[in-house]
């Protein structure tokens, strides 16, 4: 899957993931490959990401909006 979060100064990330556990408004949740798509709201907190390496990695958010749609992946993060 393809991961891009950005925000309206810059790209925080951008590469290949295997999962992505994420910081949304009701409660935390995950994406994993082939999910279905849909859109929600992040809240602040960090956003894990398991990258095709095995390597974990957490990138902290202050809320956002995510977009999932044919493994990809987009945060609008602020």
């Amino acid at each position: 899957m393809t991961l891009e979060i950005i925000t309206p100064e810059t790209t925080i990330f951008k590469g290949e993931v295997s999962l992505v556990q994420l910081p949304g408004k009701t409660g935390s949740f995950e994406i994993l490959h082939n999910h279905a798509p849909m859109i929600a709201i992040l809240k602040k907190g960090k956003v894990k990401l398991v990258g095709n390496d095995k390597q974990t990695r957490f990138i902290e958010i202050k809320g956002g909006t995510l977009k999932v749609e044919n493994n990809n992946i987009l945060i609008l993060a602020g």
